[in-house]
């Protein structure tokens, strides 16, 4: 990628994260853009933005991560894994099944985010799953994550937590 192509991504990058400063925690149009990585390089921006992230509320057990992840590339990007302090265990989910039957199970190869593209993560689709939460997360706290693509790179983002009364599917962990 030409340094020029990385300090465009990057400006972009601060003008989203400046923007969405002005937007209250409430307001469900306020995106949330993936930081640029803290990994070799502190020039190269993010591949990703994070618009519209939160995280169901929950008491214990499990919760999960939701919003839309965004390409900025013009190259297809793999988050692979994440993780967060609040869960020991972070996976990435899709929910399968038919007839009225879904189940939820770890997506093996990651979510691809085609160039210039999104992926949508939401209840009964897509997300990221929090298992065993050490904590209780209460509706308008924040929740950070670490995303890792294929390729090493990483990315934080934050999502707020909110209330949600839906997405009772059941886990088939090994699956």
């Amino acid at each position: 990628m030409s340094t020029r192509l990385v300090s465009l991504c990057a400006a972009l990058a601060f003008g989203a994260a400046a923007l969405t400063g002005c937007c209250g925690s409430d307001d469900t149009s306020a995106k949330e853009t993936a930081a640029p990585s803290t990994a070799a390089s502190s020039t190269a921006a993010a591949p990703l933005a994070f618009e519209n992230a939160w995280v169901k509320a929950a008491e214990k057990g499990m919760t999960a991560a939701f919003g839309t992840l965004v390409n900025t590339t013009g190259a297809d990007v793999t988050v692979v894994s994440a993780a967060t302090p609040v869960s020991p265990m972070v996976e990435l989910h899709e929910v399968t099944g038919s007839g009225g039957q879904t189940q939820m199970k770890e997506k093996e190869d990651g979510f691809v985010i085609p160039a210039g593209g999104e992926l949508e993560l939401k209840p009964g689709g897509y997300h990221i799953m929090l298992m065993g939460l050490k904590q209780k997360l209460e509706p308008g706290g924040e929740v950070v994550f670490t995303l890792t693509f294929k390729d090493g790179a990483k990315s934080d983002f934050t999502a707020v937590v909110k209330s949600f009364q839906g997405g009772n599917e059941s886990y088939a962990p090994g699956h």
